[in-house]
């Protein structure tokens, strides 16, 4: 079977059932699978002819320690350099795993199987593998291509209707940022409409996986069109740093209706365009009255690694699938939001 899309020429993303599809990309020889405790219960067939590792849940498991114990459970079990790491999960799972297979040993291959929309739509795509640090997101990572992604929208009807929202997040993301007709079936559609209807969700999986994938392509390691798939994250970023009340879909929604704002102050954003974001977000059922008050946001977005030397790279939406990247003093930022 032939990938969907192929990022970089080397991670195939696959959009279909699972089990039409893991068979004929793992490669032979030796599989160890890292999950956590919910899949195992969910897919339980999917994994019990492997040697398993789980990890906990919740962004608090995404750290440096959890990866050392996935390390030492690696050593326990003899995993070589021949041996290929299948992370079967949501985006914590696969994050964390693609860190330690691209760690452990100088590196092993790895694939993915994407169980949430969050992690089919952006978490799995695109090589971005990390854990946090005291909190702060991503501080310890790599750059290194899944050998596979599978996206089965199937396996999303087990996901509670907050996560799926989650996910939905960087649907609207995606659109903003290159496509407007994708944000256009968005806006004639409702949350009951994607949450059950088959066809209609796998439409939007991959039309948000080409617009990452496609930017992926032309830049790897976010030194110039990658930082666009960051819009609405600086100040998502600061709101999960800050509080615990939202989820990072939650924070990205509120994020990028913030951003939106700033956007039309800067006059880069038409009144009418901030409107229709704002609308779709609220329409796919988001809250965007940000948990924490905006001058702690701004405190916290002065940490945030993608700051250089006092300059952020700011993503502004300039359109419906149109946005730039505008490098900005973290006070011209923060002045914005006065």
């Amino acid at each position: 079977m032939e990938p969907l899309f192929n990022v970089r020429s080397r991670s195939g993303i696959y959009i279909g059932p699972v089990k039409d599809i893991l068979s004929g990309v793992l490669p032979e020889g030796r599989v160890v699978v890292v999950s956590d405790a919910t899949i195992d219960r969910l897919y339980h067939p999917l994994l019990e002819k492997y040697d398993t590792v789980l990890i906990g849940l919740g962004e608090s498991v995404k750290t440096l320690q959890t990866v050392e114990t996935i390390y030492r459970r690696f050593i326990e079990l003899g995993v070589d350099r021949s041996t290929f790491v299948l992370a079967v999960g949501g985006g914590i799972v696969t994050d964390v795993a693609g860190f330690a297979a691209s760690t452990y040993m100088r590196g092993l291959k790895f694939g993915f199987v994407s169980t949430t929309l969050l992690g089919q739509v952006d978490a799995s795509v695109g090589g971005k593998n990390g854990v946090n640090v005291d909190g702060y997101k991503n501080m310890a990572g790599t750059f290194t291509q899944p050998q596979f992604v599978i996206c089965d929208p199937g396996l999303l009807r087990t996901l509670p209707d907050r996560e799926f929202r989650a996910g939905l997040a960087e649907v609207v993301k995606a659109a903003i940022i290159a496509d407007a007709d994708l944000f256009g079936r968005i806006e004639n559609t409702t949350f009951e409409a994607l949450r059950t209807d088959t066809d209609l969700l796998t439409d939007a999986v991959s039309a948000a996986i080409r617009v990452k994938a496609d930017i992926v392509e032309r830049d790897e390691h976010e030194s110039g069109d990658r930082r666009k798939l960051n819009l609405g994250h600086t100040l998502a970023h600061a709101i999960e740093k800050c509080s615990n009340r939202m989820n990072h879909g939650e924070a990205v929604a509120v994020g990028t209706a913030l951003i939106a704002g700033a956007a039309v102050k800067l006059g880069v954003l038409s009144e009418a365009d901030r409107d229709r974001i704002v609308h779709v977000l609220m329409q796919l059922g988001f809250d965007l009255t940000p948990p924490v008050d905006v001058k702690r946001l701004l405190k916290e977005v002065g940490k945030d690694k993608k700051n250089e030397e006092g300059i952020l790279r700011i993503v502004l939406p300039v359109g419906i699938g149109d946005c730039e990247v505008r490098p900005m003093k973290i006070d011209d930022f923060a002045a914005l939001y006065v």
